[in-house]
């Protein structure tokens, strides 16, 4: 599978550094004063500075939990999954919404966790048992 390219805003570049290459364990790839690329688990992932936004975040019901609209994110193999979720709790990141099973005994279940960066992007990181569910439906 390619690839993708995601670009996302960020208010302050230090603090994504420390966030997406300290926390999350991306490697850094090309840098400008304004941009930092990452390698976000095979993909490329650029920050790019902008000012300060208004921060609203809207959300939409997803099996009991207010989720993010405006969100990304990578599918985990289900250990990867718990290590990143025990990892990010260790350096005392917080859960926007804490790892869980979704759809718990339905064909799209899934592990869960959403954080958010410094800049206040949403991420989600997902894991299935069974990969092949992954766009079953």
């Amino acid at each position: 599978m390619p690839p993708f390219h995601l670009a996302i805003p960020v208010t302050d570049l230090p603090a994504a550094d420390a966030f997406y290459q300290g926390a999350l364990g991306c490697a850094v790839g090309r840098t400008d004063p304004h941009w930092i690329d990452f390698n976000f688990f095979g993909h490329q992932l650029t920050v790019h500075l902008v000012g300060a936004g208004d921060g609203a975040v809207q959300t939409n019901a997803v099996d009991g939990d207010a989720v993010p609209v405006r969100h990304f994110g990578v599918v985990l193999p289900w250990s990867e999954w718990q290590a990143l979720s025990a990892r990010l709790s260790s350096r005392g990141i917080a859960f926007l919404l804490g790892p869980h099973v979704r759809f718990e005994g339905q064909v799209g279940e899934q592990g869960t966790f959403f954080v958010k960066d410094p800049s206040g992007n949403a991420l989600e990181f997902k894991s299935f048992r069974d990969p092949s569910r992954l766009f079953a439906s």
